[in-house]
């Protein structure tokens, strides 16, 4: 399978190359700096809000993974909007799947967002927002999308093998960085949530 990662030097985004490398997979990881991977990924140099290189990208690929987010320090965030419809525009009208990390904000209990709740943390809720506001984009998309959203607490870890999905509704209270890239691209081999946001944790 050819997989185009954008983000591909980030904490995820990494993980993600890391684990469908080691799968076998052609992996481009894209990256804004066109800096230093893995000497058996293809470096590509690329703002996920270009589309001229995005529809190349997705003409080739046979997914694309945006592991990629808002900024922390501020600002209104529409860079990352525009560069999620500019993803979603990219695949518009081929087979390639767009798959996207998502955040655990979005996620639903009781029928209310995490991110809505008052004692939600106020340091990450305009990310969160935001991310919301990412997949609603996706659910009215007519693309074959699909987000994985982690648990609350996602960070390096230990690769396990050994996690839970759900659907919407918050599973687990953490998850590791290398075990969220081994449900991604699970998913990407055996396609189970089809326009679809799915989560994980232990």
């Amino acid at each position: 399978m050819k997989i185009a990662v954008y983000g591909a030097s980030g904490m995820v985004g990494s993980r993600i190359v890391a684990e469908a490398v080691s799968r076998g997979h052609e992996v481009a990881g894209v990256t804004r700096s066109g800096g230093e991977l893995p000497a058996d990924v293809r470096a590509v140099q690329a703002n996920a809000g270009d589309i001229a290189s995005a529809k190349e990208l997705a003409a080739e690929s046979d997914a694309l993974v945006a592991a990629i987010g808002p900024s922390r320090t501020g600002g209104d965030h529409q860079d990352y909007l525009d560069a999620i419809d500019n993803l979603i525009a990219a695949v518009q009208g081929t087979a390639t799947r767009l798959i996207v990390v998502g955040g655990a904000g979005s996620l639903v209990v009781n029928g209310n967002r995490v991110v809505d709740s008052p004692d939600f943390p106020a340091e990450y809720k305009n990310e969160s927002l935001t991310v919301s506001q990412a997949l609603e984009n996706l659910r009215a998309s007519d693309v074959n999308w699909t987000m994985l959203s982690p648990a609350f607490v996602i960070a390096p870890g230990e690769r396990t093998g050994v996690f839970r999905l759900g659907q919407d509704e918050p599973i687990g209270e953490h998850i590791s960085a290398e075990d969220y890239a081994v449900a991604l691209v699970n998913e990407l081999e055996q396609p189970a949530h089809n326009k679809q946001r799915f989560t994980l944790g232990y």
